[in-house]
This record gives structure tokens, C-alpha cells and sequence, in this order.
């Protein structure tokens, strides 16, 4: 039977609160909580490039019931500069339960409706504090929802320590997956495609909703780190691919309206909606450029590999060609408009220059 020696479940919820936050003054703001830029601690940490590298505060302790037992709760935030906050809540599991014990913690955690009214509580007085550092402040409809299980390690009946192939062995598929029937050999394929180690001691598990860290060093916190970054970056493709969504038939119709509005000068009936146009493309392009930009592994190979992963299975990719799409949608948009106006206002200097004509000839003919 396998136990585990310490565990605990760390519960992310990350939210866009704005279009950007400027960190040097939110931490200011923040000042009483002793605020920190984290950078990676791993002795290969310079090869994460964060140009302007996300604040972590510690936001206090709460108590939350799992099954029939009270757990502490340590809460906490990063602050991303593109307007993301991030709030982490961990849970520890009982000590030296058994792996099936801890399985049964972490589904009982996982959609734990307390987690959902501490994050709503807590999110509220954070983005109070730091309001004023927040650039055009609304909260979207979207979020990211993220379990990562951290293991100190697994050990057998014995209390040896399993090594990268036993671990590779474990029955993952209750904690991570949520499903108690067995599952085919190709199902486990499938959904379980990316495992990676690098000690002979070690196991990272990703999947779409849940990742197993097992990680001997208590305070090697790297995996987690760039996981939750994936998940930042994810949400800001996610909320501009809807915000975009939201835009084109709203555009659409404001189209139609304004062709159909009379106007003295007919070349000027586009030019709320170009205006409109032009802001919604430079912000969307300025800022899915930062996002992506955020954060860069350079020459460390088993993180860069396993920030690939993450970006991979989250479909980074997919909501970037969606969104260079409906922007490339937006821009032909502005084209066709902005020449429509100008042949619009064309047409109008035509006429006028006509009408002079004309009147001067009246005027020729009546002299």
C-alpha cells in the first residue's frame, strides 16, 4: 500500500480584473501584506526570462471542512502585469495518509463549494486594494479554474521511497481525471500524455483541470510556478477570444445602422465605428503580444519542456489562431470601411466641385 508522506492540494482561481495593473504601484498599496516579485529559485532559474515578473502576497488563513475533517487553508495571490490575478488556496491532506485517502481528499476538494465563496471574498478585497493600479478595471465573465496535488513523496508498506518508475506506476486517473472505473490502456494514453521527471524521485502529471507534483525539495516551487503562468496566459487568450466573439456581429449590426443613418457629410458615417475598430485591434494585438511575451525558457530543457506541455494541452496555439483570425476579420473590416469612406467622400468633393462648375456658368450666363 502506498502512503504519502506530506500532501496538500493547491486550489488556483485566476480572474482578469483589467486591462493591465502596474505592479511597482500595487505594491505600494500592498506594502502591509509584505508583497515580493517571485522569480524561480532553481539553480537554473535564470533561463525563465520574466521581464516584469507577477507579485505574490500573502492574503491570511481560513479553516474549510473536507469530508468530516477541518483543514487550514493558507490563501494567497499573483498579481500578473497584464491584468490577471491569480488566488491560491492550500490545503493540506492528513499526514502519512494512504494514497487512496489522499485520491478521495483531492475529489472531495476539488469542486469544494467553500473554495468558490473564499475565492469571490477574498478576490473582492484584494481588487479593492489594489484599485487604483488597476488600468480600465472590469472583472470578466471568464476564469481559470487549476488543482495542483504537491507530494513530498510516496513511500511503500515498507516506508521506502518510490523511485520515477514506480511512481509512474500509480493509479492517477481518481485524482486527476475524477473517474473511479477503470479506464482502457488508450483512454490512459490519451488523457495522461504528459509525464516527465528529472530526478529518479520526482513525477510531474498534467492534465487540462489537475497536475501531481511529486517534489522532495519543499521549496523547489518552479513546476507550480510556470503552470500557473500557462494558466494566466490561457485566460487572457480565452477572454480576448470572447471579447472579440462579443464584437463581430455587434459590428455587424452597427454597420448596417450607420449605412442606413443620413448624413450631411456621407464620407463621416464611419467614423465613430473606425475609431471603435482601430482601439480594439491595437489593444488586443498589444496585449496578447505582452501575454505571450510574459514569460520565456530559454536554455533549461526540462522546464521549457514542460511549459510546452502546459501550453499545449491548454491549446494555446488553437485560441491564438482564433484570435489572429477575428482580428485579420476585424482589420479587412476596417479596410472595406475606411475605403468606402473615402470613395464616399470622393464622391461628395466631385459633386461640389461639379456644383462650383455649374454655378459659375449660371453666373457667366446671367452677366
Amino acid at each position: 500500500m502506498e502512503h504519502v508522506d506530506t500532501g496538500a492540494a493547491i486550489a488556483y482561481r485566476l480572474w482578469d480584473v483589467g486591462y493591465a495593473i502596474d505592479l511597482d504601484r500595487a505594491l505600494d498599496l500592498l506594502a502591509s501584506s509584505a508583497p515580493e516579485r517571485v522569480r524561480p529559485v532553481r539553480g537554473e532559474g535564470q533561463a525563465l526570462q520574466i521581464p516584469n515578473p507577477p507579485i505574490t502576497v500573502l492574503l491570511g488563513a481560513e479553516s474549510l471542512v473536507v469530508g468530516e475533517t477541518e483543514h487550514d487553508v493558507e490563501l494567497s495571490a499573483r498579481i500578473f502585469d497584464f491584468g490577471v490575478v491569480s488566488l491560491r488556496m492550500k490545503v493540506r491532506a492528513p499526514a502519512r495518509c494512504l494514497w487512496a485517502e489522499f485520491t478521495l481528499f483531492g475529489q472531495r476538494l476539488e469542486h469544494h463549494p467553500g473554495l468558490a465563496a473564499m475565492t469571490a471574498h477574498h478576490l473582492r478585497l484584494l481588487t479593492e486594494r489594489i484599485a487604483s493600479a488597476i488600468e480600465r478595471p472590469v472583472l470578466a465573465a471568464v476564469h481559470e479554474e487549476y488543482t495542483v496535488f504537491r507530494v513530498s513523496r510516496i513511500t511503500d508498506a515498507d516506508g521506502g521511497a518510490l523511485d520515477a518508475e514506480q511512481l509512474a506506476g500509480l493509479d492517477v486517473v481518481p485524482l486527476l481525471l475524477n473517474e473511479n472505473r477503470l479506464l482502457s490502456a488508450d483512454a490512459k494514453r490519451e488523457l495522461l500524455p504528459h509525464r516527465f521527471s528529472y530526478y529518479g524521485d520526482d513525477l510531474v502529471l498534467l492534465t487540462w483541470e489537475n497536475a501531481l507534483v511529486v517534489e522532495p525539495g519543499q521549496h523547489d516551487t518552479d513546476l507550480q510556478y510556470i503552470v500557473e503562468f500557462a494558466n494566466a496566459q490561457l485566460l487572457e487568450l480565452r477572454y480576448y477570444d470572447a471579447l472579440l466573439d462579443a464584437e463581430l456581429p455587434r459590428l455587424y449590426d452597427d454597420i448596417e445602422k450607420a449605412r442606413a443613418r443620413h448624413a450631411v457629410f456621407p464620407g463621416r458615417r464611419f467614423a465613430a465605428l473606425l475609431q471603435r475598430l482601430q482601439a480594439q485591434v491595437a489593444d488586443s494585438t498589444e496585449l496578447v503580444e505582452r501575454v505571450e511575451n510574459a514569460l520565456k525558457v530559454t536554455d533549461d530543457v526540462y522546464l521549457a519542456r514542460v511549459y510546452s506541455a502546459s501550453l499545449e494541452l491548454f491549446r494555446g496555439r488553437a485560441w491564438r489562431a482564433g484570435i489572429d483570425r477575428k482580428l485579420a476579420i476585424l482589420r479587412d473590416t476596417y479596410a472595406m470601411l475606411n475605403g468606402e469612406a473615402q470613395a464616399a467622400r470622393s464622391e461628395t468633393l466631385e459633386m461640389a466641385i461639379v456644383a462650383l462648375i455649374v454655378v459659375e456658368l449660371i453666373v457667366g450666363v446671367v452677366k
